[in-house]
């Protein structure tokens, strides 16, 4: 089961010496976010899953399907402190990270930090801004923290990066490189809507939902960052079978085979699966995780992480596609 095609984890049960209260907690999120965000239960699965492996995220979907609200209903329901970015070809490094500014009356400089010093950071449309100003992101994104003038200063604990593109229109746009593709822990479809949850959506609205106003939407924290911190233990301690990870290396590596790809996953990639599948499987109530976790969290996680050759693409053929394959020829640990 695809967490990110699916309907999210179930509830969970919890193996004995998991916090029980921490998971129901992050359950409880997509209760919560439902309230604001209608049909985009897969997306608000794989926020969780990022958050809970102090990973980033890249939503990929047509404007219009609330990207940009799901950031903000998760926010509010984690009682976390989270900024929007709108970036734009003028954006410049300084307006996203923060600078030093001179104060006439103690001669001194004193550094004003930027939006990126949040718990959650929406980068909205992040390729619409020129690969300087990307790459603004790479230190904050990698090392948690933001140097300017030589000083280093951290950034909050938990920190991740929502950014949003969008798939149809490339004019004007920047496209994000490999190196930066790679600093992302997933890459999220955000698709449109079936016609029941549109229909939904318009008679939430014409009942007077505002989406600017979650709190009279009844959006309400219903975990905070102990409750974060105390599922991450616990999926630390999560256990993986010398098998299982020979399974991830294993479907890693034949993708740098494959004749449909000039780039395939690297080791960082095997890593980001390895840890989003403990992330899954605690989240389905196991101590342990089993193939069909790698599975089911291979797509998110790979498919900004591999580069199609240019004949494949004329061919229709997909990253999705490619994985897919993959997973269906490697060979399953019983």
């Amino acid at each position: 089961m695809d967490p990110t095609t699916d309907n999210g984890p179930a509830t969970a049960t919890g193996p004995a010496g998991a916090p029980r209260d921490a998971r129901a907690s992050l359950e409880a999120l997509r209760a919560e976010i439902s309230k604001a965000v209608v049909g985009q239960d897969p997306a608000v699965t794989g926020l969780v899953v990022a958050l809970l492996c102090r990973g980033h995220v890249l939503l990929e979907g047509v404007p219009g399907v609330a990207k940009t609200l799901l950031v903000r209903a998760l926010a509010a329901s984690l009682e976390l402190d989270t900024k929007r970015v709108q970036f734009t070809p003028d954006l410049m490094p300084s307006d996203v990270t923060g600078s030093l500014v001179y104060d006439a009356r103690t001669t001194e400089f004193s550094f004003q930090p930027g939006p990126v010093f949040t718990n959650l950071l929406l980068a909205d449309e992040i390729n619409r801004t020129p690969p300087k100003t990307q790459s603004a992101l790479l230190e904050a994104m990698e090392e948690r923290q933001v140097t300017v003038d030589g000083t280093p200063r951290p950034l909050p604990d938990p920190f991740l990066v929502a950014a949003t593109q969008n798939p149809v229109e490339h004019e004007g746009t920047y496209p994000l490189p490999e190196a930066q593709l790679d600093r992302f822990l997933l890459k999220l479809t955000v698709p449109l809507p079936s016609r029941e949850d549109e229909i939904d959506v318009l008679t939430r609205h014409a009942d007077g939902f505002d989406p600017r106003d979650l709190r009279a939407a009844g959006v309400r924290p219903v975990a905070g960052p102990a409750d974060l911190e105390a599922a991450r233990t616990a999926v630390a301690e999560t256990s993986v079978s010398p098998e299982i990870t020979s399974y991830v290396v294993d479907v890693c590596r034949a993708t740098r085979a494959s004749p449909s790809l000039t780039l395939g996953v690297s080791p960082r990639g095997a890593t980001a699966l390895l840890s989003t599948a403990r992330a899954w499987a605690w989240l389905t109530g196991r101590d342990y995780v089993i193939p069909d976790d790698v599975k089911a969290l291979a797509l998110p996680t790979l498919r900004h992480r591999v580069q199609l050759r240019p004949e494949a693409e004329m061919e229709g053929i997909t990253a999705d596609s490619v994985i897919n394959a993959i997973l269906t020829h490697v060979p399953v640990p019983r």
